[in-house]
């Protein structure tokens, strides 16, 4: 039997929290679309998938919170972008094993 040490259990601790920030469809959506180091503001994202700005702001603080997205201020834009490209693979694998 493998033990977990204290520092593993909070290193799985924020991973499940991540993990839990991003299964919703719309958040799942919008890693897809900042994919490849891409970046995008909340007006480009919210006019992409069609939702309110404000649901759209909604999702990516949670994202944010949650050590997922990273954003930038420039002049009067933000943007927002992968914490971790590294990330995008989970997004990748969650597509391929629901095409199946």
């Amino acid at each position: 039997m493998v033990e977990i040490k204290e520092l593993d259990a909070d290193r799985f601790d924020i991973a499940a929290s991540m993990l839990k920030a991003m299964a919703h469809p719309m958040r799942i959506a919008i890693l897809k679309h900042l994919e490849g180091n891409k970046r995008s503001t909340v007006t480009e994202i919210h006019e992409l998938l069609g939702i309110e700005q404000s649901t759209t702001s909604h999702h990516l603080g949670i994202l944010k919170d949650k050590g997922v997205l990273c954003s930038k201020r420039e002049g009067k834009n933000t943007f927002y972008f992968l914490k971790y490209e590294i990330l995008s693979q989970i997004v990748d694998c969650l597509q391929t094993c629901a095409c199946e």
